[in-house]
């Protein structure tokens, strides 16, 4: 599993919001990591903050670990963006083979549409799927 550290800001019925410590992926210190904490911190200088299910009753206050399911980062990157473009590009290609570069820039358009509907039908079968869920970790 991988995590980043985050603080309790407050409770929501069985959910407490966590306001992370950091962007990135917490690697950002470490030998290899890549570094994103310092474009986050350009690009986003509010601190982020998440719902998530707060299984151990967390208080207000508490410094706790927020993990997903190892693979879900990698599953979740290429669903928003390897499925799209590839649409993108078939769809151009087909449009290219049937009505030249009209039929191209069509067929991207649809292809692109496409991509979109099927990343939001994937977000939609993610989000009730409880191995995908960010969870706190003592």
């Amino acid at each position: 599993m991988s995590g980043a550290w985050g603080t309790v800001a407050a409770l929501d019925g069985e959910y407490a919001l966590i306001r992370m410590d950091e962007g990135g992926c917490g690697r950002c210190r470490e030998p290899g990591g890549c570094g994103g904490n310092h474009v986050a911190s350009l690009l986003c200088p509010t601190a982020r903050t998440f719902r998530v299910f707060n299984a151990e009753q967390r208080l207000v206050g508490e410094r706790v670990r927020v993990c997903v399911a190892e693979g879900s980062v990698r599953r979740g990157a290429l669903h928003a963006y390897a499925f799209p473009l590839l649409a993108l590009l078939l769809g151009a290609l087909a449009g290219s083979a049937f009505a030249g570069e009209a039929g191209a820039i069509a067929g991207a358009i649809a292809g692109l549409l496409l991509g979109w509907w099927g990343l939001r039908r994937a977000q939609l079968r993610s989000v009730n799927d409880p191995r995908l869920q960010p969870s706190i970790k003592s």
